[in-house]
């Protein structure tokens, strides 16, 4: 069953995170953005967001479709002009071949079956088309610490968190091609007042984005 019983309880308190937190939610922006297409004009109208939340991802990025299990969380991004269709990423509503880009940020820690998961986007992508996904580190000093304080958020607590490694192979088992990964990384320490930079590749950064062409 989907996880969204935090998110509907403190949904105001998920959104409020990126602004208390500002310089490092625009750094998790400019690391997407480094991955997306140069003109996310020509693909915006056939993306979807996967975990769409309430829109803090979506709507700067130019996408205005996502799916969420979450009715409080859809109700934001909806706010933020995204069409929010509810349901979950393991069993998406749209037939195959569907996207020219699917977008997933910190979304496969809450998820049940991030294989099945990975499966149904590359199912509802279509050839050529672009996976874009984020996801916290589990082995770097953020994830660690997110790990040791899992109980001390509503959030994180039922949280899963992986490392790129098992997220790569993942991807690989759905069908992904492993020579068509490109990688960009973000948040490098812990200190989440702080400005932060991007560097290719991954191992030092917290957040990971990963780009595959289908």
């Amino acid at each position: 069953m989907p996880k969204i019983t935090p998110f509907e309880v403190y949904a105001a308190e998920y959104d409020e995170w990126f602004e208390e937190h500002r310089a490092v939610y625009e750094a998790e922006l400019r690391a997407i953005r480094a991955m997306l297409p140069s003109d996310m004009s020509m693909v915006a109208c056939d993306s979807i967001e996967i975990g769409v939340g309430t829109g803090r991802f979506a709507s700067p990025l130019s996408i205005t479709l996502g799916i969420d299990p979450s009715p409080m969380m859809g109700m934001r991004a909806e706010a933020r002009g995204i069409k929010v269709i509810r349901g979950i990423a393991e069993a998406l509503p749209f037939a195959s071949s569907s996207f020219k880009l699917v977008l997933m940020v910190t979304t496969i820690c809450f998820l049940d079956d991030v294989s099945l998961a990975f499966r149904e986007v590359f199912r509802v992508l279509k050839p050529h088309g672009w996976f874009i996904l984020a996801f916290i580190d589990r082995d770097s000093p953020l994830g660690e610490m997110y790990g040791r304080n899992k109980a001390d958020s509503p959030f994180y607590r039922i949280a899963r968190f992986y490392n790129t490694d098992e997220v790569t192979g993942l991807l690989k088992v759905a069908g992904f091609d492993e020579h068509r990964f490109e990688f960009v990384q973000t948040v490098f320490g812990t200190h989440l007042s702080e400005a932060e930079d991007l560097k290719p590749g991954y191992g030092e950064g917290a957040f990971i984005v990963i780009r595959v062409v289908k």
